[in-house]
């Protein structure tokens, strides 16, 4: 039996879910069908689709009347004059929030972390209300722990909130928000999870983007790899009831649910509206 408070937190957090998507040909369509205009859209930056395939779906999308914000990965940003362009042609297009990660690809020009971009963006004005930054729950493969937290905490002037990349253990998202708090790091967090999804999708995914003890997580607990491998895929709902008590403590600060939809939009979405619908019973 689910209890009230926990039903409480998890309603207030499906209310304000975004949904993150990767720029393919047939997402807009996608999106336009299935996701209500009030929800906000973030769009994924890919080294081998280019930031423009970015910048384009975000513009299209912001055209149909959704929240819209564009993944600026900073490693695949030039330098500042391509910077001051993008602001300029995002801000144009009434898009005010943006999310910049690092980024996967080499670097193509000046920026070979997000802080760098950040530092720029404020020289250039702050064109942007909402910048979010990137947790990391779980060990990141190339950056140690102590590393991630420090670079929140040096990213805290330039960014208004973070986001919490993917981990399935809620004692990983437990702890971790105590140390990042402890920490003093007290930007507002979007938790990461994923949205229903195939099992062999979701741990190829999880492998590339930076979650490092999952694997080893869902070794040891044989029932949700069953529930992965089981039709319809990983929902997160054992995962966020899990999760809630730490998501509700005083200062936790978390306002809201990253979805990691891997395109799988209107599942995602049927699956965000039924869980609303069971909880407020």
């Amino acid at each position: 039996m689910r209890n009230k408070r926990s039903a409480a937190t998890l309603v207030r957090l499906l209310e304000h879910a975004r949904y993150e998507v990767l720029p393919t040909a047939t997402t807009e369509d996608k999106v336009l069908q299935h996701v209500p205009r009030e929800q906000t859209i973030t769009v994924t930056a890919s080294p081998s689709k280019g930031l423009e395939a970015t910048l384009d779906l975000a513009e299209r999308l912001a055209g149909h009347g959704y929240d819209v914000v564009p993944h600026l990965a900073a490693r695949m940003v030039t330098g500042r004059s391509e910077l001051s362009e993008i602001a300029d042609r995002l801000v144009g297009k009434g898009i005010s929030s943006i999310f910049v990660p690092g980024g996967d690809a080499e670097p193509a020009g000046d920026y070979h972390d997000a802080l760098a971009l950040l530092q720029d963006l404020a020289e250039l004005g702050r064109p942007f209300a909402q910048v979010g930054i990137t947790g990391y729950p779980e060990s990141h493969p190339s950056i140690h722990d102590d590393l991630t937290v420090q670079a929140m905490w040096d990213k805290r002037h330039h960014a208004s909130h973070i986001v919490s990349n993917l981990t399935f253990d809620p004692s990983v998202v437990r702890d971790w928000l105590h140390r990042l708090r402890a920490r003093g790091v007290k930007m507002p967090l979007l938790l990461g999870i994923p949205g229903p999804v195939e099992r062999t999708k979701l741990l190829s995914m999880a492998t590339k983007i930076g979650v490092g003890e999952s694997t080893k997580f869902l070794a040891k607990n044989k029932g949700l790899f069953a529930r992965l491998a089981a039709p319809g895929g990983f929902t997160g709902e054992s995962f966020l009831e899990k999760c809630a008590p730490a998501l509700r403590e005083e200062g936790a600060l978390v306002e809201g649910l990253h979805v990691f939809t891997f395109n799988q939009i209107a599942e995602t979405e049927a699956w965000r509206t039924n869980l609303l619908e069971a909880l407020r019973r």
